[in-house]
């Protein structure tokens, strides 16, 4: 077989079967405190494409981190995840994100205290809103803990990027990290919070 007529083989073969479309990527943005934590907890899980630490729900354009340390600008520390629905779907990432955050508070996050460590759900749509309460519902049920769920679900706005040494900070300061978790007794009080429910719902619960 001539060379040309083997690149157009190849070229076949790489084409989606006949009457499928390539799967479209799919975001959803959630803040659960500490934008370092939420990102370690959903960066590397099955379907994940990425997750980005960045700021939400506020007024000023393009913030940086410290005009979102200072409670002024509106913003939530928070990540995009950006997911496959063909691997892993809205309704799990929604159950990671209930057991990876302390929805018995407002404007707090463990260690943290402010409106930028608010947690909550940013909705992209009228689905994501439906399936967030539904969501919501359910954990209202399934919870261990006293009180009410008090996490916010609201529309997103837009989501701007924390500065590149915010990303992956988990892995790239993993010591300073395993630190400021630890003294902030974050998964010390995710497990008295949520018990074995944790476990279940978070493939990274194991290793904290």
């Amino acid at each position: 077989m001539k060379r040309s007529a083997l690149l157009v083989l190849a070229m076949l073969l790489a084409l989606p079967a006949f009457g499928q479309q390539p799967q479209k990527l799919e975001k959803a943005i959630f803040a659960a405190g500490c934008f370092w934590c939420t990102e370690a907890a959903f960066q590397d899980l099955p379907g994940v494409v990425s997750a980005v630490s960045g700021y939400t729900g506020g007024t000023t354009k393009n913030p940086t981190y410290e005009e979102v340390s200072s409670g002024r600008t509106g913003h939530a520390e928070s990540v995009e995840v950006t997911f496959d629905p063909a691997k892993i779907t809205y309704q799990q990432l929604l159950d990671v994100f209930w057991v990876n955050h302390d929805p018995t508070v407002t404007d707090q996050q463990f260690c943290d205290g402010g409106t930028q460590y608010r947690p909550a759900i940013f909705y992209l749509s009228d689905e994501q809103k439906r399936l967030a309460l539904a969501s919501k519902q359910k954990w209202e049920k399934l919870k261990p803990f006293k009180g009410p769920i008090l996490t916010q679900i609201v529309q997103a706005g837009p989501f701007y990027p924390a500065e590149a040494y915010h990303q992956d900070y988990y892995k790239t300061h993993a010591l300073q990290y395993k630190f400021y978790v630890t003294g902030c007794g974050r998964y010390a009080r995710l497990d008295e919070l949520w018990g074995p429910l944790r476990r279940k719902y978070d493939p990274h619960a194991a290793a904290h």
